[in-house]
């Protein structure tokens, strides 16, 4: 077990069955009282945010967690499977664990998982990802590039919103957390 003092940014704690992300932290010694240490947690699962406050020299449960690159392979069913960059081993990860990030998953396109004691936790890709439109209704005549937007189904089936210019075959820049278009490919 380990004590407040080992406590930094981006260490991972046991509370409560769950795994906690530490996201900040601050070591507080007022002038009257004992000592204690404010954090801000992360649910490494969920993305919950919560703040927590330890006296010092508690005891906390630091547990270590492998984020490892990994390169998306296939989609079989119920999971996702990824392979390894470095020794070529294949994982399977399960639809929900990979979530939303399924949405912008392309073949053979790098990710990083965290993974605990051998189960993955969650998916990571890049901040953005190009893809291709895949079908859009045709734009009107007079449409400017501010004028506003219109559904577009990308290659890998999510829909997005994207400027009414637009058409079927434009490669475009994607944000991955929150799905707004960025961009078209340059």
């Amino acid at each position: 077990m380990a004590s407040t003092a080992d406590i930094k940014n981006g260490v991972v704690l046991s509370i409560d069955g769950q795994l906690w992300s530490v996201v900040e932290f601050q070591h507080v010694k007022p002038g009257k009282g004992g000592a204690f240490v404010r954090t801000k947690l992360k649910n490494v699962v969920t993305g919950k945010v919560v703040d927590r406050t330890f006296n010092a020299g508690a005891k906390v449960d630091i547990q270590n967690v492998d984020r490892r690159d990994y390169t998306y392979l296939y989609n079989d069913g119920d999971n996702f499977v990824f392979m390894d960059a470095k020794d070529y081993d294949q994982i399977n990860v399960a639809a929900a664990t990979v979530g939303d990030a399924s949405k912008f998953l392309l073949e053979n396109q790098e990710v990083t998982i965290a993974l605990h004691d051998g189960t993955p936790l969650y998916v990571d890709l890049p901040a953005s990802v190009i893809l291709e439109i895949t079908y859009t209704e045709p734009g009107l005549q007079g449409d400017r590039s501010s004028a506003g937007t219109k559904p577009a189904t990308v290659e890998t089936g999510a829909e997005i919103q994207v400027p009414l210019f637009l058409e079927t075959g434009t490669r475009v820049k994607v944000d991955t957390r929150t799905g707004e278009y960025l961009g078209r490919e340059k």
